[in-house]
Formats: C-alpha cells, sequence, structure tokens
C-alpha cells in the first residue's frame, strides 16, 4: 500500500533524507523512529506531497503521488506533526468543511462526523469554537478529520503530542483496530511504548538513513537486547549521536 523508492531530500549541501526504500503492507503499521533531524519528518512531507523530492518516488495504493496526487490523496488520511485549524469554526464544522473537501454525500458525512466525534470524546464540545479547545483536543479533532473518508492509508507524524495518558490509550488502541480492518499505517512518533505496542515493524532512520528495519524481536537480535525492549535497542542503535553531542560540548568549552 505505500512503497517508497530511492526517496531523497537534499537542503543545499546538506541531506535530509538519503535514498530511502520501504515498503508497508496492507493492513500493517510501521513505526518510524530517529533522534531530532534524523529526517522522520521531511520522508513524511515528502509521502504527502507536501515537499517535492530531489529524488525518488512514493507510491500510496500505486498511486505516484506527484503524478497522481488526487487519486493518492482521496486514499489516505493525514495527521501532520504541526496541524493547521480553522479556529473560528466549531468542532462539527470542521469536520464538515473537510468532509467537503473529500466530496463526502452530506448525509455520508453527517453519519461520519458524529461517529468520530463520539469516539475521540468531543462529542460534547462539538459545537464550541476550535479556539477554546485543549491542545489534546485539537489533536484528537485531527485525528478524526484525518478518517471522514474512511482511508485506505493512515500517516501520522506525532500523534501523542499533547495527549493525556488516557486519552493516548484510546489512540493506541484506535491505532490497532483500524489496522485490523485493513488499513496501513505509517506511524511516526518519539514515544518508544507507543511503538513498541503498536507497531507490527519499525524502521529507525538516522542521518536521513535507514539504518534497520524489521520487527521487535527481528532488532533485538541484532544489538543483542534481552529481553526485546525498543528503548536499549534504540540507545544502542543512536547512540553515537549523543557522543558527538558530548565531544561537540567539550570542544565549545575547551576540553573541560
Amino acid at each position: 500500500m505505500i512503497e517508497l523508492r530511492n526517496l531523497t531530500k537534499k537542503f543545499g549541501q546538506l541531506t535530509a533524507v538519503d535514498h530511502v526504500n520501504l515498503e508497508v503492507s496492507h493492513g500493517e503499521i510501521l513505526g518510524f523512529l530517529g533522534p531530532n533531524g534524523a529526517g522522520k519528518t521531511t520522508t513524511i512531507r515528502m509521502m504527502a506531497g507536501i515537499l517535492k523530492p530531489t529524488e525518488g518516488t512514493t507510491l500510496i495504493g500505486g498511486y505516484d503521488i506527484l503524478q497522481q496526487p488526487l487519486e493518492a490523496k482521496r486514499i489516505f488520511g493525514f495527521v501532520p506533526d504541526r496541524p493547521f485549524l480553522y479556529e473560528r469554526l466549531t468542532g462539527q464544522e470542521f469536520l464538515r468543511f473537510v468532509g467537503k473537501l473529500y466530496n463526502l454525500e452530506p448525509r455520508q458525512a453527517e453519519t461520519r462526523q458524529s461517529k468520530l466525534l463520539e469516539l475521540f470524546e468531543l462529542e460534547a464540545w462539538k459545537h464550541e469554537l476550535v479556539a477554546s479547545y485543549s491542545h489534546g483536543m485539537k489533536q484528537r479533532l485531527v485525528m478524526a478529520s484525518a478518517l471522514i473518508h474512511d482511508p485506505r492509508v493512515l500517516i501520522i507524524d506525532e500523534p501523542m503530542v499533547g495527549l493525556d495518558p488516557r486519552a493516548a490509550k484510546m489512540v493506541k488502541g484506535l491505532l490497532r483496530e483500524i489496522a485490523r480492518s485493513g488499513v496501513t499505517i505509517f506511524l511516526s512518533t518519539h514515544s518508544l511504548e507507543m511503538a513498541e505496542e503498536t507497531c507490527d515493524r519499525i524502521a529507525i532512520i538516522l542521518r536521513g538513513r535507514i539504518l534497520v528495519l524489521g520487527t521487535l524481536e527481528d532488532l533485538a537480535r541484532m544489538v543483542g537486547s534481552e529481553p526485546a525492549r525498543l528503548e536499549p535497542i534504540f540507545l544502542t542503535l543512536t547512540g553515537g549521536v549523543v557522543t558527538e553531542v558530548g565531544d561537540f560540548l567539550r570542544d565549545i568549552r575547551g576540553g573541560e
């Protein structure tokens, strides 16, 4: 359902994403992890058609996001890391607006928005302006809007930001349920706990390149981690970054 072919993005002399190749199959949740600046959000923005790659291709359900953007965007939902909301609309009006963007029939749109407002525990706030929503409520509204057109693919960048523990647990369960229904999910997150509990496979990106790809058990075998826990695996594989930061700080402090 998702295929990245030699996806590359350069900003001047900086290569932010370097020939990334990935495939995510029907009904799979792929966790996309990496330290800050590793290339996660740049990759996702290219996948969503927001950034044009320097090289390479993204296929969503077989559609090239650059050559067939409308066909591709009809079948995926997107939750960005910094979502934009029309705060002078109510929650209900915002979902209605998004439904119209996807040309949903009015009755179909009303049915879906009612279900989603209830699912994301926003029913009591549906007539309130989005400006009055908490950060976590806005995040849930964005996720609801990404599902309004019943997508076959979900691309999500940092879904847990601003969610309290109860909402975070609800979202994790919901993503698993959505995947079981056949939806493919590409999930970028800093929450190692979420990735460990939710994802079928995990890709770790570092300096724009895919470092490892596999199940949690596969990654544990690669680094000799027992038991198979994501935190020690992640820190082992990306630990060089910490060392380099330490070296840099020592240099600017004159070797202290």
